[in-house]
């Protein structure tokens, strides 16, 4: 790309909501926004379908045609694009173009918040375990739990994976938890109930990082306001050098994988929807 290609930078900025163009000039002017690494000077254009920008250190989607669904899936829907079973999936529950995909996973019974997009980069970044993106979890299980089943919960149990994290444990009914993890191992929520005497007989997410939505029904769907997708960025943004370093790595794999024609493709979208 030569020097008169591309969209200015202040442009960029400011259609993806941080500001005025000249509220964007100034968090150029005041070396607050990097390209591909390196501090932006003002007047920069760039190739906003390639270019990485991070805004005070919290990368920015700042591609045109990234849309960024809300769903809450009901229980019986898998998570995947596809189903060689034929079984509905939650790509079925949102618009068909563009493609999306789902980030994370729920499993087959478990209900709640999904978010399915196609700005990958974020994707990455909420999933990864090195940014520890709290999900939030109301689990109905068997049994009334006592005081030291939910001492063990919030301290960490051992599964046959290994020693889970410290997590966030409250007792909102005799039956019900509300389990807030930073992890993403497979039906951990699950198998950390079962590690102490309380299986799950129901589990629904109720929040993915800062983002929750109690109105939102099961099976329906709405897009992120660009509020809400600043937010999500921020909350997935690496807090440690060392742990920035492991997910920009990772993130560089995927990103090349990506350009190869490896990834999803991309999309756009509105409303809250059934």
């Amino acid at each position: 790309m030569t020097p008169a290609e591309g969209e200015r930078l202040q442009k960029v900025l400011a259609r993806c909501g941080l500001g005025s163009r000249r509220a964007c000039e100034s968090l150029i002017s005041d070396g607050r926004v990097r390209v591909d690494g390196a501090v932006a000077r003002l007047g920069a254009r760039i190739d906003a379908t390639r270019a990485l920008v991070e805004v005070d250190g919290v990368v920015v989607g700042v591609r045109s045609d990234l849309v960024y669904y809300l769903l809450n899936k009901p229980p019986g829907v898998v998570t995947t694009a596809r189903d060689p079973q034929g079984r509905p999936t939650v790509t079925d529950l949102v618009p068909a173009e563009p493609r999306v995909f789902p980030v994370g996973r729920l499993d087959l019974m478990t209900e709640g918040l999904l978010i399915l997009t196609n700005d990958g980069d974020l994707a990455h970044r909420l999933t990864h375990p090195s940014f520890g993106v709290e999900k939030e979890y109301l689990a109905h299980v068997s049994g009334a739990p006592r005081p030291a089943a939910v001492r063990a919960l919030r301290q960490g149990v051992v599964l046959d994976d290994g020693p889970t994290a410290p997590a966030r444990v409250a007792l909102v009914e005799p039956d019900v938890l509300r389990i807030t993890v930073g992890e993403g191992r497979n039906r951990l929520v699950r198998r950390m109930c079962e590690a102490v005497g309380h299986p799950v007989r129901r589990l629904v997410r109720t929040r993915i990082g800062p983002l929750a939505d109690r109105r939102l029904a099961p099976s329906c769907w709405r897009s992120l306001t660009r509020a809400e997708t600043r937010s999500l960025e921020k909350a997935a943004a690496a807090t440690t050098p060392e742990r920035r370093r492991e997910a920009e790595r990772d993130e560089a794999w995927a990103r090349a994988a990506r350009e190869r024609g490896e990834g999803e493709r991309d999309s756009k979208a509105g409303g809250s929807h059934r």
